[in-house]
């Protein structure tokens, strides 16, 4: 085989033309029209569009001028990894400098807001931006708001406003979508109608706000980019800096991505996006599966659509589960996904008498399979609310079965983390006010009051780190306002190197972080792994761009207990689950109202999305799976020892050709049921008689 053909070799065949259609042109390079490719799950999604990266490279084509999308920084250097060893592989580079002289020039990759963010800053003098604009991250954007609630007196109407969290849902739903406020609304904020036109003033002023103060939200990064994709010539611009464009998880775009990509290839020269649509299930966070399914007719010609089936996780009872699920599903891009391991067990749709009963049945089955060899981290639970764990985390308690359950803060929303970035922010952009204030108050005798007073006379006499000299602290801040100017002046002097600058900031900080915080030492290693990081970017504004837009996913002062055991067992909801996997996967409460959802049941788009959650669920097994369908939910408002209940109906998805691929089974307890009470030669009673010998 030839050498520039090796890396195909370990391709299936609808991966193989995945990766190569398109042309290689006389000199150099490479040409393909639009191209999707629909992934189902387990079908290696990941490596086919590593592999169509490393094709490329490998045709010649400039590293420099590949752009990659991805939905998170993590997946971009995974990409790149992929694709340099695939690179290295072919071209028998024993050492790896030829690859890796090749994959570093592959510097546009990363998630579209981190895009977005380096584009903006080139184009900033275009749309009226300063380039040295700092991103906040969602917890600032949500205080800038109650801000202005307070501000506006929309904190004090008789009648509940919504909270600052809500309104920036509602603001970034609206944003990203791209729908008008009242319809956001009338979707997905009904109660909040009768505010439209408060919400109207309270978002124009924060758009003006953050202008004010030279910041951009995250969805901001999105906006301005659409915007300035907008006009055709500096579209055309952008455009021209890249020949391919590669688009992973495209399923989970939302309409600004969709648009942003059209227009930076209207003929579609190039581009090629990569996902699955019966995975599409971020609908709350505004993505549309539009996108994908509409991709193909957005060109003309339309686009190339190769579809990968072979899967390589599950065995085939699970994928026909799958398959019988989705054979209904009315707008679809259909593929049948074919099992590469063969055959197993049939999964089980298995009826219990209540929520209590699930809990005991499903624990029951975890420790009955631990002692046959697979261990609890190689099994999950999934569940479509956080909150239907509740009974099972107590049983996994009371039976000492250790497991984590996804979900938590992020590293960024830790307070000591939150106090060394706004140092920084505001180092990088003077008019940080929302940075300003943090860094302030972290001063003793500095409250929020004397901060903003520092800013007003900073801001009345044209900014500038030298008129905060003249301004008159509080006497107990007095000693360390003037440190804190000198660190200022130092990180913003425009000649210092980035490298150093953490550890100034940390030396400095020390002494408010034992001030302020309890387990100091704790907070020390998550500062420690801050600088760290520091040193994986080139200039501060990446640094702090890009921990705000991909975080790391924990903080020290935010985890619990050590878990100090070999092994545990996982607990997600399904969104988290989402391409993850598992040897044995139990899937809770399966009836009508939470498959689908009971807040789903009013549109026709949120059933079908509901589908795809429920497949989401089910090709996360790799050898077994188990449904479990309780009888009974209890009432929530009657007295603690209430028994009133109601029966949960059957999931209307389970209709008579998906049962044909389950194996159905019912379970009554395992602390002793209705077999306990017959003994015997207990005495026969006549009731018959004893009835008619009433009257």
């Amino acid at each position: 085989m030839a050498t520039s053909a090796l890396h195909l070799e370990t391709l299936n065949s609808a991966q193989r033309k995945a990766v190569t259609t398109g042309q290689s042109l006389p000199e150099q390079g490479f040409a393909s029209g639009p191209l999707l490719i629909i992934a189902g799950a387990g079908t290696g999604k990941t490596s086919t569009l590593a592999h169509r990266v490393a094709h490329l490279i490998l045709n010649k084509v400039d590293p420099s001028r590949i752009l990659l999308l991805t939905f998170s920084r993590r997946a971009s250097v995974e990409m790149r990894r992929r694709a340099n060893e695939i690179v290295r592989s072919a071209l028998e580079d024993t050492l790896g400098s030829k690859a890796q002289a090749l994959t570093q020039r592959l510097q546009w990759a990363g998630t579209f807001h981190s895009i977005g963010n380096r584009l903006l800053r080139h184009y900033a003098p275009h749309l009226g931006l300063e380039p040295s604009f700092t991103v906040i991250d969602r917890g600032d954007s949500a205080d800038v708001l109650d801000g202005l609630r307070q501000e506006l007196g929309l904190a004090v109407k008789e009648q509940r406003f919504p909270r600052k969290d809500t309104c920036l849902a509602i603001y970034s739903y609206r944003v990203n979508t791209r729908r008008p406020l009242k319809e956001t609304l009338e979707l997905q904020y009904p109660w909040c109608l009768q505010w439209e036109e408060d919400l109207t003033r309270l978002f124009r002023a924060y758009v003006e706000r953050k202008q004010r103060l030279g910041i951009l939200d995250y969805d901001d990064l999105l906006l301005y980019w659409h915007i300035l994709m907008s006009e055709p010539a500096l579209a055309q611009h952008v455009g021209e800096h890249f020949d391919h464009v590669l688009v992973d998880e495209y399923q989970d775009t939302n309409r600004l991505q969709g648009e942003i990509l059209q227009n930076l290839k209207p003929d579609g020269a190039g581009v090629t996006v990569v996902g699955d649509d019966a995975q599409a299930i971020y609908s709350f966070r505004a993505a549309t599966v539009d996108n994908i399914l509409d991709f193909p007719q957005r060109f003309n010609p339309p686009a190339e659509v190769v579809p990968l089936a072979q899967n390589y996780r599950s065995t085939q009872p699970v994928l026909d589960l799958a398959n019988a699920l989705m054979a209904d599903a009315p707008r679809q891009h259909r593929k049948h996904l074919i099992a590469v391991r063969g055959g197993g067990a049939l999964p089980r749709l298995v009826t219990v008498d209540d929520l209590a009963a699930q809990a005991d049945y499903v624990c029951s089955q975890i420790l009955a399979r631990r002692e046959t060899g697979v261990d609890l981290r190689r099994q999950a639970v999934l569940f479509r609310s956080a909150s239907h764990s509740d009974l099972l985390e107590v049983e996994l308690a009371r039976r000492r079965i250790p497991f984590v359950k996804y979900g938590g803060l992020k590293f960024l929303e830790a307070s000591h983390v939150k106090d060394l970035l706004a140092v920084l922010r505001w180092a990088d952009n003077p008019r940080n006010a929302l940075a300003a204030l943090r860094t302030l108050q972290l001063l003793p005798g500095m409250g929020p009051v004397n901060a903003r007073r520092c800013l007003d006379e900073q801001e009345a006499a044209g900014g500038g780190w030298a008129v905060l000299r003249a301004v008159t602290p509080p006497a107990a801040a007095a000693q360390d306002y003037a440190k804190l100017l000198d660190l200022l002046e130092v990180l913003a002097e425009p000649a210092r190197a980035w490298a150093g600058q953490m550890r100034l900031l940390r030396e400095w900080y020390q002494p408010h972080l034992e001030r302020l915080y309890e387990q100091i030492h704790t907070r020390i290693g998550d500062l420690e792994q801050l600088e760290q990081l520091s040193q994986h970017y080139p200039t501060r504004e990446r640094f702090i761009t890009e921990l705000t837009l991909d975080p790391p996913q924990a903080a020290g002062d935010l985890a619990g207990t050590p878990l100090k055991d070999e092994d545990y067992l996982v607990l997600s909801t399904i969104h988290s689950a989402k391409g993850m996997e598992w040897d044995t996967v139990f899937l809770l409460n399966v009836v009508d109202g939470s498959f689908p959802s009971e807040f789903a049941t009013g549109r026709a788009e949120l059933i079908d999305e509901e589908r795809r959650l429920l497949y989401v669920a089910l090709t996360r097994a790799r050898n077994e799976l188990q449904l479990v369908s309780p009888l009974k939910f209890p009432i929530t408002q009657q007295a603690p020892r209430g028994d009133a209940h109601v029966y949960g109906a059957r999931s209307r998805f389970l209709n008579d050709k998906v049962l044909k691929t389950l194996e159905q089974t019912s379970w009554h307890g395992s602390r002793g049921g209705e077999g306990a009470l017959t003994q015997a030669g207990a005495p026969r009673i006549d009731v018959a008689s004893k009835l008619k010998d009433l009257w």
